[in-house]
């Protein structure tokens, strides 16, 4: 992948209210532990452990199986391999129970990434609630560097424009 083409800098994709640009530019990710799938196996899923591999693609999904997160998915495993050369790993969350989600790993996420459950803890220290009831996440994409700084983040409810993401991550590589 051609990690210049289709952006100019930073600023031509991110996609964030100014109120939130200036909350996450640059602050700590929130570290967490849960319980994640790949490729239908159950684990415990550790942000900080992946980020002493490199940059991390934070994404999160309303729901597991409804038909825009389910097309999100097999977007951000097809991109999985342009992700892995730019250094990134993709990591899938959202409210859903890991049960769920293994099989969502599985069926939709085509074995290529991991997808994990967002508790309210996560929820919170993303600010990723989406104001509905059910205690669902909103879809938000976060680039975090391998020194655990948010340096992107984008909120969109179309999936369609989380693909951009891969532009950030392209510019992360050997962070």
């Amino acid at each position: 992948m051609d990690c210049r083409a289709g952006v100019t800098g930073a600023a031509a994709v991110f996609i964030v209210p100014a109120r939130e640009q200036r909350k996450l530019s640059g602050a700590k990710a929130p570290d967490f532990t849960t319980r994640g799938a790949i490729a239908g196996k159950i684990f415990t899923l550790k942000l900080s452990d992946y980020l002493k591999k490199g940059p991390v693609v934070l994404y999160f999904f309303p729901a597991a199986f409804t038909p825009g997160c389910t097309a999100e998915a097999h977007e951000f495993a097809e991109a999985t391999d342009d992700f892995k050369a730019a250094g990134a790993t993709v990591i899938g969350m959202s409210a859903d129970p890991v049960d769920m989600l293994a099989r969502f790993s599985k069926e939709e996420c085509r074995d290529k990434f991991a997808v994990a459950s967002a508790g309210p803890a996560i929820v919170k220290g993303y600010d990723v609630a989406l104001p509905l009831p059910g205690g669902r996440t909103n879809r938000t994409s976060y680039v975090i560097s391998k020194a655990g700084r948010i340096v992107y983040a984008h909120s969109a409810m179309r999936y369609q424009d989380h693909k951009k993401t891969r532009w950030r991550s392209c510019e992360m590589k050997g962070n």
